[in-house]
């Protein structure tokens, strides 16, 4: 079956280190959601948003976030 033609999104991938020491790989951020500027900062920000959305249906809190790096840069 072929797929729907649509607007594909386009990602950068991020290794996020936590405060208390543990790791997350290949976090997703869309590359829209980047600003160009402060890309670091825009990058934490998205995915602390996505953090506080899984922390809200998991019942716990976010862990902060200590470090990121860019995986696999063009």
């Amino acid at each position: 079956m072929a797929k729907k033609p649509g607007k594909r999104i386009e990602y950068v991938v991020f290794n996020v280190t936590y405060e208390d020491g543990s790791q997350r790989s290949h976090r997703r951020v869309p590359l829209d959601a980047l600003d160009g500027d402060d890309e670091d900062r825009s990058a934490r920000a998205a995915i602390a948003a996505q953090d506080r959305e899984v922390a809200g249906k998991s019942g716990k809190a976010p862990l902060a976030i200590k470090a990121l790096v860019r995986v696999g840069d063009r």
